[in-house]
């Protein structure tokens, strides 16, 4: 019931011996320690520092990671440039275009009153000579009497 598994300890297992590290604990950093001088916006390739119980401790310092500098390119695509003066460009044609149109019905208008004009002008001219009760004022006076035309001769 207790015997081992395939997974289990080999039977033959003996107990290792166990070491245990207890780390040294060190004496807490005073403020007033001692520090190398720095220049400002300097790094040294090595630092040391001095701790109150006169240890020194000394290490690498790390370079700050610096970015890959950035092909410089123009602020604004080419393309959207294009685009946008396509599309100023556009909006002054459409009102243009729309002036033209515009204007092209106002003379389309002025051209159709114009005719309707003149057609109610020679007209009422026509009424007037055609209706007239006046006598004839002037011009050749043809008086059509009964006339005989016999084998396409007119005798008259």
């Amino acid at each position: 019931m207790n015997e081992p598994t395939a997974y289990g300890r080999p039977a033959a297992h003996e107990a290792a011996a166990v070491e245990v590290h207890h780390p040294t604990p060190l004496a807490p950093v005073q403020p007033t320690a001692p520090l190398m001088p720095l220049q400002p916006g300097t790094i040294p390739s090595v630092a040391s520092i001095v701790l109150p119980d006169g240890r020194v401790v000394t290490g690498y310092a790390i370079e700050p990671a610096k970015p890959e500098p950035v092909a410089v390119g123009p602020a604004v695509s080419r393309t959207a440039v294009n685009i946008a003066l396509g599309g100023v460009g556009f909006g002054a044609v459409c009102g243009g275009l729309f002036l033209l149109t515009t204007f092209i019905a106002a003379l389309a208008a002025l051209i159709h009153q114009l005719i309707v004009l003149a057609a109610v002008i020679f007209g009422g001219w026509i009424a007037v000579q055609v209706f007239s009760a006046s006598g004839h004022r002037g011009g050749t006076t043809v008086n059509i009497r009964k006339a005989v035309i016999k084998r396409n001769k007119f005798y008259g």
